[in-house]
């Protein structure tokens, strides 16, 4: 086991880390927006509550939420600890240096890019996760869909999104994210030594048509509620 410590706790070791959980909460990302969609549906909410119940309730779902946790953890630790020995190594930066010039914007603010994103994170947990799954009663009104009552998340969704600062948060964090995918994306397939002359324009370009309408999809659900009602 030695070896394995001293591997992944390498700063290779920790980049591969980082782009294996990355590419996994990428497929999250994925999974959450279509469950999200749901939202759009003119049916009062039924089909997001009705899908809010099978992800709090599934046993399958609730082991993959360990899972994911875990691969949050992982990532933002491994990118802290990298981002400190990036600092260490240089704690000043070269009189001459030019980064602008072969450097994307995005790859040069990653470390903010990621604080953004864990901000938010932390204030959208507080607002939906935490009062569903650890308030009083579940924490939320109820509602009766085919004779069955079930929490009405939806009711919290429209709430939540009628508060303009809120909705200003998640649009600002979800740009946040997209930059931070562009770059992300493409730099997990490098360090895991997948990229090719003849396959690195593709995933180049599908990583960033997937980060656009990802985040598009997600920052579209505030912004349809907050104008809606």
């Amino acid at each position: 086991m030695n070896w394995f410590t001293k591997t992944f706790s390498s700063t290779i070791g920790r980049k591969i880390v980082m782009s294996i959980t990355g590419l996994f909460l990428c497929s999250f990302l994925v999974v959450h927006l279509i469950g999200n969609l749901q939202l759009f549906n003119d049916d009062g909410g039924a089909a997001f509550n009705l899908y809010s119940y099978f992800m709090a309730n599934n046993i399958v779902i609730r082991v993959m939420e360990i899972v994911l946790v875990l691969g949050f953890v992982f990532h933002i630790y491994d990118a802290f600890v990298l981002s400190r020995k990036n600092k260490t190594a240089r704690p000043i930066d070269y009189a001459e240096q030019r980064p602008q010039e072969n450097s994307t914007w995005s790859s040069r603010n990653m470390g903010l890019l990621g604080t953004v994103i864990l901000v938010f994170l932390i204030i959208h947990l507080w607002n939906f996760f935490v009062p569903a799954r650890f308030g009083a009663d579940g924490g939320l009104e109820g509602i009766v869909i085919e004779d069955v009552e079930y929490e009405n998340l939806y009711l919290k969704v429209i709430q939540s999104f009628q508060i303009w600062w809120y909705v200003l948060i998640y649009v600002i964090s979800m740009i946040a994210l997209a930059f931070h995918l562009i770059h992300g994306f493409q730099s997990a397939f490098q360090t895991l030594g997948l990229d090719h002359k003849k396959y690195t324009p593709f995933i180049q370009a599908f990583g960033y048509a997937f980060s656009v309408l990802v985040c598009l999809g997600f920052a579209a659900i505030p912004l349809y509620f907050f104008f809606k009602f």
